[in-house]
């Protein structure tokens, strides 16, 4: 009876670790140029050492499939947003969710998460998808599969489909999000205009479609032109 009952507290106690593991994941590169997202601390040779805020990671209900698994150590997806990007990054999560990929969510709201973006994707605008190494910005369902379908995630309806929604609020987040979450205010918001959202959560116009970059650039910048002064006369 007392093997038995201390088994029983060892498998408590496992499973408490698991769970604490799953609270903090760590995204780092390795010495071979490989991106490795793991729930412990990197060695000291790992570069680009980037921790994820426990609130962006979701633990599983169960057990992933191998062949999942196997994609996530090898190209982990990450799916960079901001609390006030609302219609394009819920498509953004139901692409992820629609094909089982697991993903973290990371949210860009102060000066500090917006150099950890810049760092990471060399963009301010979002949503930004990051598969492994390569990164893609803002919103095309096209080019999103496309990029899931270059490394091997399963087409939708080969596992059952995700429902990993958006992360709560950042700690400290002061957007009318948060006043709107606060107060319990039940008026809709105005639909958000269809876009890239830059890291200030601002609209800007919607990307043309095309072949993607993997670096995440879609183009070079556009060429200055002549602006009128106002008030000036001609």
């Amino acid at each position: 009876m007392i093997s038995r009952a201390f088994l029983l507290v060892l498998l408590a106690a496992a499973a408490t670790s698991s769970g604490l593991a799953q609270a903090q994941q760590y995204r780092w590169t390795d010495a071979k140029g490989r991106v490795q997202l793991t729930d412990t601390p990197p060695p000291a040779s790992a570069k680009n050492v980037r921790r994820i805020e426990s609130s962006t990671v979701q633990p599983e209900a169960a057990p992933l499939p191998f062949e999942i698994a196997r994609l996530q150590k090898d190209f982990p997806v990450t799916l960079y947003t901001t609390p006030s990007c609302k219609d394009l990054c819920e498509q953004a999560r139901a692409v992820l969710n629609r094909r089982s990929v697991p993903f973290s969510e990371f949210q860009v709201w102060n000066e500090k998460t917006q150099q950890e973006l810049k760092n990471a994707t060399g963009s301010n605008q979002l949503p930004v998808l990051m598969v492994g190494r390569s990164s893609l910005r803002g919103f095309d369902q096209g080019q999103f599969e496309k990029m899931l379908d270059s490394v091997g995630y399963p087409a939708a309806g080969a596992y059952p489909a995700r429902n990993q929604a958006a992360p709560a609020l950042p700690e400290g987040y002061t957007g009318p999000e948060a006043a709107t979450a606060k107060s319990g205010a039940t008026k809709a918001a105005p639909a958000a205009k269809a876009g890239p959202y830059d890291a200030s959560g601002l609209t800007g116009p919607a990307p043309k479609p095309g072949q993607y970059d993997a670096s995440g650039l879609t183009g070079p910048p556009p060429k200055p032109g002549q602006y009128g002064v106002p008030g000036e006369k001609k």
